[in-house]
């Protein structure tokens, strides 16, 4: 079987998802997840003429010439406005957030006023609008402030209150449901035993769903038995995507893909042209009036990483239905690579974004066994299959490894 170009694969990953039904969540739990829809101002901001400093609300023509006296009839606090017109040689005692009273047109500040009793001496001229944030300044009603797609930020949070929304619409997180396999594997934090590895990946694959936007659940580790596979393939029904670690490849203890097709899957791909991850796989499978997506990993740590990156992201981006989510960048090498084989290779480095262009350094050893230089990198350098000799400054597509 010819291997699968890493772009192709790609794509036909993506071709195949949906965007995922939206739910309203409440402003307290909307940052990070995704806009499903526009958000419409349902008011204007500020929601009347404000005040913007403490002081007194004046007619401007009433002191277009100082020193001039004013009798104070009331006070507009924040909340509490006041509810009279005001009339030629008033003021209104104000504060700042104060809806500015009908009839008075500037706001002079405290500091440039003489109150003594009822009676103010003003200082300084005021102009129509002095002081004053007028209805609306921010935005109105009916302006479209956030567009669908958008991961919400904190700030965004903030204008979809201001704007009057108690809950966002949001895009469902997708459920990943991951396994690790291997007769290898221990969980963490426990002793090994003769021949035995820590079942790291699947804290670094739910560390990688929960920063891209998914909901990770953990299905434990299967053994290298059809009867294990089939129990756990089983408890993840529910879940959107099932992501396999481990048994990928073609040995007589690689059973992930015949269990899962077993239980339904069709796959769609197997093995692709990519440096390292070259045992991934790719199926659909029907189950509970679902398309389940199911993405086999490589078992070696730092292979299901990179895979995870360049495959898994992109696609809870598209079940999230975000906005170019995850795409590299542009920059340049550092120092020079040498020339690629026929897999595209997915070089370990260290970005600096500092100049401009970025520049990026991949590392001299890029043996997958190397979880610390996964650790310490913060891209990926993406060097195409059969590329020759790149010298330093030669223009490189960069993944950032910011998950």
């Amino acid at each position: 079987m010819s291997l699968l170009p890493v772009a192709e694969a790609l794509k036909r990953i993506l071709d195949v998802a949906t965007t995922l039904e939206p739910e309203n969540v409440e402003l307290l739990r909307a940052r990070g997840r995704t806009l499903a829809a526009p958000v419409i101002s349902k008011l204007n901001n500020p929601p009347f003429n404000a005040s913007a400093m403490d002081g007194y609300a004046v007619r401007a023509e009433d002191v277009a010439s100082v020193p001039a006296s004013l009798t104070v009839i009331g006070e507009a606090v924040a909340g509490r406005p006041f509810t009279s017109a005001l009339g030629k040689g008033e003021a209104i005692r104000i504060f700042t957030g104060g809806r500015v009273p009908e009839g008075a047109d500037a706001i002079v500040i405290q500091e440039n006023v003489d109150a003594s009793g009822p009676t103010i001496t003003v200082r300084e001229t005021a102009s129509v609008g002095a002081n004053i944030r007028p209805e609306g300044e921010d935005f109105r009603k009916d302006d479209i402030l956030l567009e669908a797609g958008r991961c919400l930020t904190s700030r965004d949070v903030l204008i979809g209150a201001s704007s009057g929304y108690g809950k966002l619409p949001v895009v469902r997180k997708p459920v990943i449901a991951i396994l690790s396999t291997g007769d290898e594997l221990v969980s963490p934090g426990n002793p090994l035993g003769p021949g035995q590895i820590s079942a790291s990946n699947a804290y670094g694959l739910a560390a990688v769903v929960e920063a891209a936007g998914g909901e990770a659940h953990f299905l434990g580790i299967a053994r290298d038995t059809f009867a294990s596979l089939e129990d756990r393939i089983a408890a993840a029904a529910g879940a959107d995507i099932l992501v396999t670690s481990g048994g990928a490849s073609v040995g007589d203890h690689d059973l992930v893909r015949p269990a899962l097709e077993k239980a339904g899957a069709k796959l769609e791909f197997y093995k692709i042209a990519m440096r390292p991850g070259k045992p991934l796989f790719f199926g659909l499978r029907a189950v509970e009036r679902k398309t389940q997506y199911c993405l086999g990993l490589p078992g070696n740590p730092v292979s299901s990483m990179i895979c995870a990156r360049v495959f898994l992201v992109p696609l809870i981006g598209r079940l999230l239905g975000r906005e170019t989510p995850f795409q590299a960048i542009e920059a340049v090498l550092a120092e020079p690579v040498p020339a690629n084989g026929p897999r595209q290779h997915y070089m370990r480095g260290v970005l600096d974004m500092n100049s401009a262009p970025p520049r990026v350094t991949p590392f001299k050893s890029q043996d997958s066994g190397l979880i610390k230089s996964l650790q310490r990198a913060d891209c990926l350098v993406v060097v195409p299959a059969d590329a020759p000799a790149q010298s330093a400054g030669t223009p490189v597509k960069v993944l950032k490894l910011d998950i």
